[in-house]
């Protein structure tokens, strides 16, 4: 389907993959239990144009169950879409914007939040979220939410590495942070008790880290989201890592839409976009069209007032 897309003229290949685990832990406080974990998937990648005006996107899905999956034509026809949709790219100037993410670009945001929290960097000092406990962060109208018991859930567990029942957290609630992602051993550190995020590999021990974690929809549709920007930079795709854990400064190189009277204009490309995480918290709104695909979800988002850097 991606091929018969007018304007595809090669793929990059198209994969399919299955597996199962079996995870059991035993330990010294006399806990022993078994779980038992299952991932489908489907990805392609393809190309759009020809010779040195050529663009690549993609399209992947991933499930616990195999039903949950999209059709592999339904996949192949969304990469085909948005390899031709990024034909002919144009330049930007730079200044400053609202900058909209798409969902599959603004969970990104959510991991940064989760390293920030992360009991580890906490313990460290290496966060420049670590004197905010309690504080606000968002705007009243955020909320985030870790749910180890979501049906069906990527990351759902009802116990952690460590053999400590999992409960459904809202670690943004209303705006302000509630919690640290903790394990027994940052949890000791900081003086507080287990939120039971322990997670391990065979060879590895424990570390803090979230489950299902998402932002809550808001009321707008994206359009309505876009409608009042003039001038604005819609984001489908973010290269680079160029975010200081330590300062929250966030800097990357970007690739997607300008936005001109609320409607998508053209694709750009060679762009950079540039602020802080606590700025971009804080000016943050959410779309409705939250849906669960990546283990972080969340819907499509606007930030205000974003340094976009272009020619």
């Amino acid at each position: 389907n991606a091929r018969g897309i007018p304007g595809v003229t090669n793929s990059e290949g198209a994969e399919a993959s299955w597996g199962q685990s079996q995870t059991t832990i035993a330990s010294s406080n006399g806990f022993a239990k078994s779980r038992s974990d299952s991932r489908h998937s489907i990805s392609v990648s393809v190309m759009a144009g020809e010779n040195t005006a050529m663009e690549r996107d993609y399209d992947f899905a991933s499930a616990v169950y195999g039903e949950d999956l999209p059709s592999p034509a339904e996949i192949g026809r969304s990469a085909g879409e948005k390899a031709v949709a990024r034909l002919n790219p144009k330049k930007v100037d730079s200044a400053k914007m609202p900058v909209v993410y798409d969902p599959r670009v603004a969970n990104s945001l959510f991991g940064h939040l989760a390293s920030a929290i992360n009991g580890n960097a906490v313990t460290r000092g290496t966060t420049f979220l670590k004197d905010k406990l309690g504080e606000k962060i968002f705007s009243d109208a955020i909320t985030i939410i870790d749910d180890p018991l979501r049906l069906r859930g990527l990351r759902s567990r009802s116990f952690d590495a460590e053999g400590i029942g999992t409960e459904r957290r809202n670690v943004i609630d209303g705006g302000v942070l509630t919690t640290w992602i903790m394990d027994l051993r940052s949890a000791r550190q900081l003086g507080l008790a287990t939120t039971g995020h322990a997670r391990r590999g065979p060879s590895s021990p424990p570390s803090p880290t979230t489950t299902n974690l998402y932002l809550q929809a808001g009321e707008m549709t994206p359009e309505v989201l876009m409608a009042d920007i003039k001038a604005g930079f819609y984001i489908t795709e973010l290269m680079g890592f160029g975010v200081n854990g330590i300062t929250g400064d966030y800097s990357r190189g970007a690739c997607g839409f300008l936005i001109e009277n609320g409607e998508i204009a053209y694709p750009v490309n060679e762009v950079s976009i540039a602020g802080n995480l606590m700025d971009m918290y804080m000016n943050l709104t959410a779309a409705n069209d939250l849906e669960f695909r990546y283990g972080i979800d969340a819907p499509t988002l606007r930030v205000e007032g974003m340094t976009v850097a272009g020619r």
